[in-house]
């Protein structure tokens, strides 16, 4: 589900259809890999660190906060939060596949969160912003630390799904090299009835690689 909507793969729904093949523990982060990332935009310093098992609570009230704004993540309310809870500390286990998740905090509050799962060499990527931080540099932060993480795991793509009308964010995506790979009519029905199209997105970080195109000849 989009960037948000995905955000349910890991902290909402598990999707059991695509488990990564093993379940290899990622990589520890290297020197000058995504470490702590300090900000003093708008003179109000933030760090984006990676999430550890104390940031649990905090977590899920950010992602229970945005849910209720009802526009711009897949999670509505009422959000069960011990099945958050429980997919929260599987995620940073590593229960079906690598994965990692990031916090940006101010003054010890949590004020952006961002995981990435993997499957077979891709990662599905899932934030979400305090509404008071948006527009600081806060998604910017969390998605360059994410982008990081990913080339240094050696993975060959960044997926992501948002909403049509999350126009901030798709812009947001694009300045980092995303690109629009389709969109899925009709395809999450909201808790009011309601059917959303979803934005499908990606971004390539192996471009050199052998392989084809979809609109290349297949052989034989």
């Amino acid at each position: 589900m989009p960037t948000g909507i995905m955000a349910l793969r890991w902290c909402g729904q598990r999707d059991t259809a695509r488990k990564a093949p093993n379940n290899r523990a990622p990589k520890p982060l290297e020197q000058g890999a995504p470490g702590p990332y300090r900000s003093g935009m708008d003179g109000v310093a933030f760090l984006v660190r990676p999430a550890e098992e104390g940031d649990v609570d905090r977590w899920i009230d950010l992602y229970e906060a945005v849910a209720a704004e009802g526009k711009w993540i897949g999670g509505e309310l009422p959000v069960d939060r011990e099945l958050q809870r429980r997919r929260f500390v599987d995620g940073l286990a590593n229960v079906g596949g690598p994965a990692a998740a990031f916090v940006a905090e101010s003054d010890g509050r949590q004020v952006g969160q961002l995981f990435v799962r993997t499957y077979v060499g891709i990662g599905d990527l899932g934030m979400a912003v305090d509404a008071a931080w948006r527009g600081r540099g806060v998604g910017s932060a969390l998605l360059a630390t994410a982008i990081a993480w990913a080339v240094q795991q050696g993975l060959h793509k960044l997926t992501l799904q948002a909403w049509p009308h999350n126009a901030a964010a798709i812009g947001l995506y694009e300045k980092f090299g995303f690109v629009h790979e389709g969109q899925m009519r009709r395809h999450y029905r909201r808790r009011s009835g309601e059917l959303w199209d979803a934005v499908i997105m990606g971004r390539v970080l192996d471009e050199t690689s052998p392989g084809a195109a979809a609109s290349e000849p297949r052989q034989g």
